[in-house]
């Protein structure tokens, strides 16, 4: 049976370099970086050396990066503390967010009464700036907006620098989302109206379980993890310096062949749309995931011409025939309620169809999406 990994919007296949650069970390340097002896700091060097490699790659400061264990850490990080720390009241963003924003967002509801307001979005999952720029100057509550660069299920792309200038005009700070930007698009935080951005190595080839924050300097946040020194102070407890040094071999790798593979998957996708839009001329595009300029090269989100009765067994059968791809984000995948997503911007008659996102990686190739579109093919007849 053919294999094929579609999939990568969840997480990506780990490069051989980084799986190699991770076990020679596990094997020589197994000193505690907080140690003072040669084993302790040669550990803390390498971690110190990834985090000024990040830095330059995203034109910022060394100590404006401190590692997390993912995404989902570093949005908490800064979304917990910028209502702790630096007196935020309401935070501004989107019904179509990743959890790991809107959950927290509704539990710093309950704990300090922070107000959450939504911004209005266009029936393709934009978000309106007319109404951003209302809700900026709609009082003069200390704001925070925590918008996504790329979402992680239609592939929207937002306007980051016009978004950032809005925030800025208004006094207030702007956090992003960036696990499905970063290690995909190059980024100049120098010139980029941002306070904060997150990502997570798995999503570019690395290992799962680290990430990274970018914090402005001289923000004022303060540790949401305490205990020891590490990260400056800034979050404690042991370094997983084995995560970190693949965390940076695998960035290094993104930005080295960033153009190459960026034009590679962009064909993949290319490829996949045409040749569904021929095979399956009923199949519709969700949000702009179908549009090459408006969303970002990896994914795209398809809605099939299929009964409610036969949607039932769609992902089943694309798993029986090797084809792995999801509803949604992975992180909802034990619920039923769908995705979240999709229920904004698509009408009721809509949302019954099925809705699969296809992700792509520089390790896929046109006749697995061939495959993959010939199989669909065979359960639409079937």
């Amino acid at each position: 049976m053919q294999k094929v990994y579609l999939d990568n919007a969840a997480t990506t296949q780990v490069r051989e370099e980084v799986i190699s650069k991770m076990q020679d970390a596990l094997a020589k340097f197994y000193g505690n970086p907080s140690s003072t002896h040669s084993y302790g700091r040669s550990a803390k060097t390498a971690i110190e050396n990834a985090r000024k490699t990040i830095a330059k790659h995203l034109n910022a400061h060394p100590s404006e990066i401190i590692f997390t264990s993912g995404g989902t850490e570093a949005d908490n990080m800064v979304l917990r503390c910028a209502v702790r720390d630096l007196g935020v009241e309401t935070i501004i963003t989107s019904k179509i967010e990743h959890h790991a924003v809107l959950h927290v967002a509704e539990e710093l509801e309950k704990e300090y009464g922070t107000k959450i307001a939504y911004v209005d979005l266009d029936g393709f999952g934009n978000p309106k700036m007319d109404h951003l720029k209302e809700l900026l100057h709609n009082d003069p509550a200390k704001k925070l907006v925590s918008l996504m660069h790329v979402n992680n299920e239609i592939g929207n792309i937002i306007d980051i620098k016009a978004i950032g200038a809005l925030c800025k005009g208004a006094g207030a700070l702007f956090h992003s989302d960036t696990v499905q930007s970063v290690g995909h698009f190059a980024w100049n935080v120098a010139e980029t109206p941002i306070d904060f951005l997150t990502a997570a190595a798995h999503k570019f080839h690395g290992p799962k379980g680290i990430g990274f924050a970018f914090i402005r300097k001289n923000s004022g946040l303060k540790p949401l993890i305490v205990g020891g020194s590490q990260e400056r102070g800034f979050r404690a407890g042991t370094e997983a310096f084995h995560n970190i040094v693949g965390l940076e071999e695998a960035f290094v790798a993104a930005y080295a062949n960033l153009e190459e593979e960026k034009a590679y998957v962009s064909g993949l996708k290319k490829h996949f749309i045409e040749k569904l839009k021929k095979e399956l001329p009923q199949a519709e595009f969700n949000g702009y995931s179908g549009d090459l300029e408006r969303s970002t090269y990896t994914l795209t989100n398809v809605r099939l011409p299929f009964d409610s009765q036969k949607s039932l067994m769609l992902l089943f059968h694309l798993d029986l025939k090797g084809i792995a791809c999801s509803k949604g984000s992975a992180c909802q995948s034990g619920s039923n309620k769908g995705s979240h997503v999709l229920s904004e911007i698509l009408n009721g008659e809509e949302v019954a169809k099925p809705s699969l996102r296809f992700s792509f990686s520089k390790y896929n190739t046109k006749e697995e999406l061939d495959y993959t579109i010939e199989v669909l093919k065979e359960f639409s007849a079937s």
